[in-house]
């Protein structure tokens, strides 16, 4: 159940955050397969954590639209992840880093082959093109996601 919940939380800010302005439409930038594509700091409050990060590292924030709980981060020109509101307390399962994956299907297949598990509802494609994502829960059960900048192709029907 937490799982399914973290993951809905996960999957609503960061399809908000890859859907929110229209020129950032297609994939985000290639990074290669194994690195860091997106990441989600979690936070119990906004306001506060902007400025830190602001201050911190030169971040900017912009406004996403669809939600007032969550602000896209922006380094130099180029969007990295998303600051957004914690849904009750800080846990150490809170915050999520996007690896980028070239077969997404492939990889989830081999995370549950492993002894991972995929939640219920993933994978599944973002808006304008950007690709696909997925959360995988490893053995342990920490989450971690996956982000493949081509779409899954359409379900058989």
């Amino acid at each position: 159940m937490r799982a399914r919940l973290i993951a809905a939380g996960i999957a609503l800010v960061l399809t908000a955050s890859l859907s929110a302005a229209a020129e950032n439409k297609g994939p985000k930038p290639d990074v290669g397969d194994g690195r860091v594509a997106w990441f989600d700091i979690t936070t119990t409050n906004l306001p506060q954590s902007r400025v830190f990060y602001e201050q911190l590292f030169g971040w900017r924030f912009t406004a996403l639209k669809g939600t007032d709980r969550a602000l896209e981060i922006v380094s130099g020109d180029q969007p990295i992840g998303t600051l957004r509101v914690a849904d009750g307390n800080i846990s150490p399962f809170d915050g999520m880093a996007y690896i980028q994956v070239s077969d997404l299907p492939g990889k989830c297949k081999k995370a549950k082959e492993l002894g991972g598990m995929i939640p219920p509802g993933f994978p599944f494609n973002l808006g304008d093109d950007k690709g696909a994502i997925a959360i995988v829960a490893d053995p342990s059960g920490h989450p971690i996601g996956m982000y493949s900048r081509t779409p899954l192709p359409p379900a058989p029907k």
